[in-house]
């Protein structure tokens, strides 16, 4: 085979990695871990990628991914189809519009902004989620999910961070 087409599937490869990335949280979502109650408060680590890779390389994860990646969180964790593809979207479209802000400013910025990000994106499934049921869902737990996702931020975006240090600036 010619160089251009190993090339060729080397870029492919690497633009293809902040989607890969990103469907393997939503794996390690569902991945039973064999601790009660554990399901309801685990942190929302699709979120954090959509986060991070719409401020720092919003072209590698189009809408439609995001989309597709939110269907899938909903068929994994049995939630009402399109909750999370929707709050993902608009999680998704928010960063975009602010992301020239994010750029060059500190971690402390960038993890407030996620802060504000995953506050609303919370408080959004949880009201789609009490809508769709009729009844309010316990806040209680959502609360700690929301906590318990803020406290993984910093680790997932220092992995992100690193791997597009790289294998994404070399591309």
């Amino acid at each position: 085979m010619r160089p251009a087409y190993w090339r060729r599937m080397d870029v492919a490869a690497r633009r293809l990695t902040p989607f890969g990335l990103t469907l393997i949280l939503v794996v390690l979502n569902v991945v039973p871990l064999h601790v009660p109650a554990l399901a309801m408060v685990f942190p929302v680590l699709p979120l954090i990628a959509i986060y991070h890779w719409a401020i720092y390389r919003p072209e590698l994860m189009p809408y439609y991914a995001v989309f597709f990646i939110g269907l899938l969180q909903d068929i994994l964790t049995n939630m009402p189809i399109g909750v999370n593809a929707l709050v993902f979207l608009g999680v998704h479209g928010a960063v975009i519009s602010q992301s020239r802000f994010f750029t060059g400013k500190s971690f402390a910025i960038v993890w407030l902004g996620f802060a504000l990000v995953a506050a609303a994106a919370t408080l959004a499934n949880w009201v789609l989620i009490s809508v769709y049921n009729m009844a309010l869902i316990s806040p209680g737990a959502v609360f700690f999910q929301y906590l318990l996702t803020l406290g993984c931020f910093p680790f997932f975006a220092w992995v992100f961070l690193r791997w597009q240090q790289t294998f994404l600036e070399h591309g």
